[in-house]
Order: structure tokens, then sequence, then C-alpha cells
């Protein structure tokens, strides 16, 4: 039996946090900001954590007095974790979130489809983490809070003006009933899907939006059922309804739910509207526990982008930048990979180590992830919410058949966010080895997590990727581990560290010391990266492959630093050469 929605969120507590505003000298906030973010979601969040990674200061604005109401975005991916990891935030979602790797789809009440995604025991994550959005936003408060000397987070502060010019942007703030201005270098706009900065600029959005609309629901109810994605086409129970329902931590469970055009917005979301849906979908699931509503919302899919991220100085990231729709779960996914994406070259350029041109391959290359992921979610979406009646029936002839032809059962399968590459960036640099290497680990790709041992404990190859650039080293006959550290020293480059990571099938008669010396006894990562005879690949601070060679000098390595920060190379060269 359902009750009556209380908003009561179980086991979390709200902190309410009091207006920031910083001293102030006629109305003037008296220090000129390097960064500027505006939105304290998880993408503002997140890339006041990876600026701060990168020792760079921001200001967080953010108009309200606490985190989101509502679970709204709820799946992270095992890419999401690494990257929350390197922003020394991942322990909260490690203890709250539930893992997931499987999914059930059903037709009317017969499973039609079960998926399986990849995952090896040896995986650092489980593919999929259900965590509601409001902890989501916590952690990231939490870890923006112990770097206090590198992150001014301003709550109750309004964005009500901006000016922007070739020099950086002044702002005009509201904190209350103070006004004040203040001055940034950089402004990053994480102000969401109705971005109050884009509409200022005068930018408009590409792409498709969808006719199909879906209510977001938490009910609060205690099943023992697995952490799984489920699905119903047509249920008895709602017919001509297409509805999802995920376990959340905390025995809260998400349900999405397509409207009918006749359907009102607004008005389905009364609880006197969302009771009647959900109670008839667990009666159908015979669910006889006690249930109330928590909280719900409406959801439109759209599939729209800026042409363009950078605007000066001004750059666009989240769903400021970019929206995806929510079947497949890209959205926050999509936002976190352009803060680990973006942070390491704003803090480039802010720092004067890098040429503004490099924020340029930011945009190219997180408009091209959205392309991609836009084009898996397309069909995911059609599938879930036809956008005309030919779709419609081609879709239950589909769902009808599934059942007794496994073969059609692929082209229900929702196809859940993957790891991109970048192949199309002026960051990926040719060596002239490059023709001796096969694979798939060329540059722009991400590079794969592996098992580790290091000082004798079991760790990640992701955990030795640092905030700077990486030089991963495969030593042999002909390529010593002291050689390649040599020339790693010996290219460190307008300020721009360079960490070196050896991969080594045993320690035995090795000189390097245990902090960066990486056994690989099952030789798993030797042989992705096709390492055989020995090799050295430099890898970006986000962790993509930028080059690869057999053997490098640290010339090498500096000239591709070089090339890729925009910056003149010295004549006469960088580094000794590594003996051939």
């Amino acid at each position: 039996m359902g009750l009556e929605m209380t908003g009561e969120i179980p086991n979390f507590t709200y902190r309410l946090h009091e207006a920031a505003v910083p001293p102030l000298t006629a109305g003037r906030d008296g220090t000129r900001h390097s960064v500027v973010i505006a939105g304290g979601g998880p993408v503002g969040l997140g890339l006041a954590l990876a600026l701060a990674r990168q020792g760079v200061a921001s200001v967080v604005i953010e108009a309200d007095d606490t985190v989101c109401k509502g679970s709204r975005a709820i799946c992270l991916s095992r890419r999401s974790l690494e990257i929350l990891d390197h922003l020394g935030a991942l322990d909260g979602f490690l203890s709250k979130g539930l893992g997931w790797t499987t999914g059930r789809s059903f037709y009317r009440e017969t499973e039609v489809l079960r998926f399986d995604m990849p995952h090896a025991a040896s995986d650092r994550f489980l593919p999929m983490t259900n965590i509601p959005q409001y902890w989501i936003e916590e952690f990231l408060v939490e870890a923006a809070e112990k770097h206090a000397d590198l992150i001014d987070l301003r709550w109750q502060t309004k964005l009500e003006r901006m000016e922007a010019d070739a020099h950086g942007v002044r702002l005009d703030l509201s904190t209350g009933a103070t006004r004040y201005t203040a001055e940034t270098d950089w402004l990053v706009a994480c102000d969401g899907a109705r971005s109050k900065i884009r509409q200022d600029l005068g930018l408009r959005m590409n792409g498709t939006a969808y006719e199909g609309r879906y209510v977001i629901v938490d009910v609060e109810v205690d099943l023992p059922w697995p952490t799984e994605r489920l699905a119903w086409f047509d249920p008895p129970s709602n017919p001509g309804r297409t509805m999802l329902m995920h376990r959340q931590p905390d025995n809260v469970w998400r349900l999405d739910y397509q409207l009918h055009d006749d359907e009102d917005a607004e008005e389905m979301t009364r609880p006197e509207r969302v009771l009647p849906v959900v109670e008839a979908h667990f009666r159908m699931l015979k669910i006889d526990k006690p249930w109330r509503l928590v909280w719900a919302s409406t959801y439109r899919a759209s599939a729209l982008s800026l042409d363009d991220y950078v605007h000066g100085r001004v750059i666009f990231a989240g769903d400021a930048a970019h929206l995806v729709p929510i079947f497949g779960v890209r959205g926050l996914n999509s936002g976190f990979e352009d803060v680990f994406n973006l942070a390491w070259k704003l803090a480039a350029v802010v720092e004067g180590r890098a040429a503004p041109e490099l924020l340029s391959s930011y945009s190219r290359e997180r408009h091209d992830a959205w392309a991609t992921n836009v084009s898996h979610a397309m069909k995911s979406t059609e599938f879930m919410a036809p956008p005309s009646r030919g779709f419609e029936l081609m879709r239950d002839a589909v769902l009808s058949l599934a059942a007794r032809h496994q073969s059609l059962s692929t082209l229900i399968n929702p196809r859940q966010s993957s790891v991109l590459p970048y192949d199309d960036t002026a960051l990926n640099l040719t060596s002239p080895d490059e023709h001796s290497f096969s694979g798939p680990l060329r540059p722009g790709v991400l590079v794969p997590d592996f098992p580790v041992e290091c000082g004798g404990r079991p760790q990640f190859l992701s955990q030795h990727l640092a905030d700077s650039f990486t030089a991963i080293v495969f030593p042999g006959e002909g390529l010593s581990a002291e050689h390649a550290a040599a020339a790693v020293a010996a290219a460190q480059v307008t300020g721009m560290p360079i960490a070196l990571a050896i991969v080594v099938p045993r320690t035995d008669g090795a000189a390097m010391g245990p902090s960066n010396l990486l056994v690989d006894a099952a030789g798993r990562i030797r042989k992705a990266f096709d390492a055989d005879p020995f090799a050295v690949y430099l890898v970006r601070p986000d962790g993509y492959v930028c080059c690869r060679w057999r053997r490098a000098s640290g010339n090498d390595i500096a000239a591709a630093l070089h090339e890729i920060l925009g910056v003149p190379a010295a004549a006469d060269g960088i580094g000794a050469g590594v003996p051939s």
C-alpha cells in the first residue's frame, strides 16, 4: 500500500550551507580569479577538484544552499569511478554505491533479453554503480571542503549578468541582498541544461529533441532483489508505457516511466497521479510490502550540443555544453569525462605552460565523443520511446519475436556507456616507431586498467597514472630502465612534470624504487601494449595515449610535449638520448 510523498530520504541529512561573500571594496571582489566555475553540481564540483589536483585555485558559485533533491543521475560507469579516484573522492562512492553487471528486459510479462556487461574478476570496479545524485554531490562537497585553500565554494550566490572580452570575464553576482562584481580570467559554465550563461551569450544547441517524456520516481521499499537494470515494454500493469526500475542504496528504488501523449507532465508528477502507476506496477510484480513515494520529477530525452565548447574566455562543460538521452547512462558520465579532459588543459594554460589553443582540443575531443554517444543513445531512445507509429510497430514486432529468436535480442540491448577513443585530435602524435606496433592501444585510446604489484602490494595500473603526463616504460634488451628514467628526467619541459611507471615481469635485479616499479607477473600489460622487445608510452594526464616509441630519448619526449602544449622547443634540443 502506497503512502503520501514525504520527501524524506532514508539515511540522508541535507546540510544547509551559509551564504558566502568575499571581502568587498566598493562592491567589488578585490581578487581577480584565475577560474570561476558557475554551478556547484557534480560537474562543477568535479572540475574544481580536478583543477585543485593541478594546483589551480577556483571559485565555485552555486545558487542553492545544499545539494540536489531527488535521485536524478544514478548510474556511474567504471570510468567515472576511476576519475573520482584521481579526484581523491572515491571512498564514499565505494561504501555507498551498489555495483551491477546485468540487466533484463520484458515484453509485457515475458523476459526477452538478459545482458551481461563485460567484466572480469580482476577488474577494479564493476561496470556500473548505482548511487543517487544527492549522495554524489555530498561526497564531492566533502572532498572540496578538504581543499579550502584552492576551492572557494560560494553557496547562495547567483550569477545575474556576465560580460566577456578577450582578457577575461566580469561577473555581476548576488548573495541575498548583497550584490557585487568579480573578475576572472576564465569562466567555466557548468550550470546545467538550462544554462544561463549559454543563453546570455546567445548560443544555440543543435541536434534532436525527442517527443518521449518520462516521469522519474524514487520509492522507498525493502525488496530482497539484486541490483540490475529492469525494463518493461507495454507491461499489463501500465499498458502502452515503457518502465525502468533500478535499485539504489538505502532501500530506495528508482522508477522511470513513459508518459502518454495526452498526459500533462506537471500534472503527472502529483502524488495522486504517481501513486496509481507505481501501485499497479508493484501489484504486477507481487510486491506486498509497505512503500512510500519519496520524490518525483519529469524528463524529456534530448540529443543536443553546442557546436563549440570554448567561446573566448568562456568554456562549457556537462549539460551546459551537451545533452544526451539517459538511456545508456551517458549524461553525468560524459560530464565527468569533460571535467577530466578539460582540467589539465585549462591548468596548463592558466599556469603559462601551454598555449590557449590547447583548449580547442577539449572542444573537438568531447564534441566528437558526444556525437558518438548520441549515435548509440538514439538507437536506445527510439526503441524505448518510438518517435512514430511505424517505429512502434517495428519495435513491438521485435519484442514479440525476441523470446523465441535470440538473434533479435541484440536490437533490445540498451548499449550502456563505454569509454570512447579520441581518434581525430591534434594531440595524437605519430612517432617513427608507430608502424612497428600492433594492437588497439594506439594514440587517442584510454590506457586500460590492469592489476599490478607495487612494493609487494596488489594495486592497479590506473593508480600510477599521474595528474601530469606519465611515461610508461617496458624495459628490455636494448632499453634499460635506467636509460629510460634518464630520458624522462631530461625531458621535463615548460614546467610540465612527467611521472615514470616502469613495468617489469619481476623485481629481481631491478634498481628502481618501489614507488614506480610495477610488476606485471602474468605479462598481460606487456601483451596489451605490444611492448616486446621494449617500448615507451607517453600518456596524457587524463589517461589517454598520445605517443609511443620502441625507445625514446629526452629530445623525443620533450618534442612531443612541446607539440602537444603548443609551445616552441629550444633550438639546441633537450636531454640526452638513450643509446640505440
